[in-house]
C-alpha cells in the first residue's frame, strides 16, 4: 500500500506553515514534504514533527535567488562556490529534521550555456555532494522537471535522470520520479514505471493529475491503477501529494482527500 506524504508548500494553503504540520496529521498523513524549509529554524520544524507524529520525507537544497528565476545551483559552473555552500546549509537541516533525502536541483540552461559544460559541472558537483551527504547518512534525489512549467530546466526526461545517476555512480544518489512532469513530457507512465523502478535508482515518487495538477483523482491519469502498479512492482518509498487543491481556500485541501481513503488503513 502506498505511503502518502503532504507536501506542505502545497497543501492547507490557507494555513501558514507552521500550522499545516498538525492539520496533515489529522488528515491520517504520516510523513510530510515541503519546497524549502529556510524561513523557520530546523529545530522549530523538528518540535512541529515531534508534536504531530510525523517524519520528514523529503526537502529540496537551497536554489539560489528564486525570485530572480533560479532553479537549483548544481549546473551551474560560475556557482560552484554557492552551491557547496546550499548544500552544507540543506545537510545541517536534514540531521535536525531526520530528513533521509535532499532534492538537488539542477539549474536553468541559461542563453550562452553550452549544455556539455553544465552536464560535467553537474556530475562533479554531485560527486562532491554525495560523498558530503554519506558521510551523514543522507541521500540525494535528482528530478526531471517538465519544461512547460519550468522551461529551461536542465533534467526533462527519466532517461536523463537515471543516466546521471548511474555516470555519478554515487550509491545514495536516486532519482526523484514525479508522475505529473513524466507525464507532460513523456507519457507511457506504467511502461516507465515498469522500465526504471525494478533498477533500484528510484528514491521518491510524487503524484498530481494532469494537466491542472490537482488532487490524483481526475483528469488524464488513472491513479488506483498507478499506485496498484507501485505495489506490484514491490515500491516501499514514499509518495509525495505535490498537488494543489482544487478548493485552496480553508478545508479545501482536507474535502478534497476522498481519494486517499481508499489506500489509508
Amino acid at each position: 500500500m502506498p505511503r502518502f506524504a503532504a507536501n506542505l508548500s502545497f497543501l492547507y494553503p490557507e494555513l501558514p506553515l507552521l500550522e499545516r504540520f498538525g492539520a496533515a496529521a489529522e488528515d491520517g498523513f504520516r510523513g510530510v514534504e515541503f519546497l524549502f524549509p529556510y524561513d523557520h529554524a530546523p529545530q522549530v520544524l523538528a518540535a512541529r514533527l515531534r508534536a504531530a507524529g510525523l517524519q520528514q520525507v523529503l526537502f529540496n537544497a537551497p536554489p539560489g535567488d528564486w525570485a530572480a528565476g533560479d532553479r537549483g545551483l548544481a549546473a551551474l559552473p560560475d556557482r560552484q562556490a554557492e552551491f557547496r555552500q546550499a548544500m552544507e546549509r540543506a545537510l545541517q537541516y536534514a540531521q535536525v529534521l531526520q530528513c533521509p533525502r535532499i532534492h538537488v536541483m539542477s539549474g536553468r540552461v541559461r542563453p550562452g550555456d553550452e549544455p556539455q559544460v553544465l552536464w560535467r559541472m553537474l556530475v562533479d558537483n554531485l560527486r562532491w555532494a554525495a560523498g558530503q551527504a554519506q558521510a551523514r547518512g543522507v541521500g540525494l534525489l535528482v528530478e526531471p522537471i517538465n519544461s512547460r512549467d519550468m522551461p529551461g530546466y536542465l533534467l526533462n526526461r527519466q532517461d536523463q535522470a537515471h543516466a546521471l545517476v548511474m555516470e555519478v555512480d554515487a550509491p545514495n544518489l536516486q532519482v526523484q520520479m514525479d508522475l505529473y512532469h513524466c507525464q507532460i513530457m513523456e507519457g507511457d507512465l506504467s511502461v516507465r514505471l515498469r522500465q526504471f523502478l525494478p533498477s533500484g535508482r528510484v528514491g521518491h515518487i510524487q503524484v498530481a493529475s494532469v494537466p491542472d495538477r490537482h488532487e490524483p483523482d481526475g483528469g488524464e491519469l488513472n491513479h488506483p491503477f498507478l499506485f496498484g502498479l507501485l505495489d506490484e512492482l514491490g515500491y516501499a518509498g514514499w509518495v509525495g501529494c505535490e498537488y494543489r487543491p482544487r478548493r485552496p481556500g480553508p478545508g479545501g485541501t482536507r474535502s478534497g482527500l476522498g481519494w486517499m481513503r481508499r489506500w489509508v488503513v
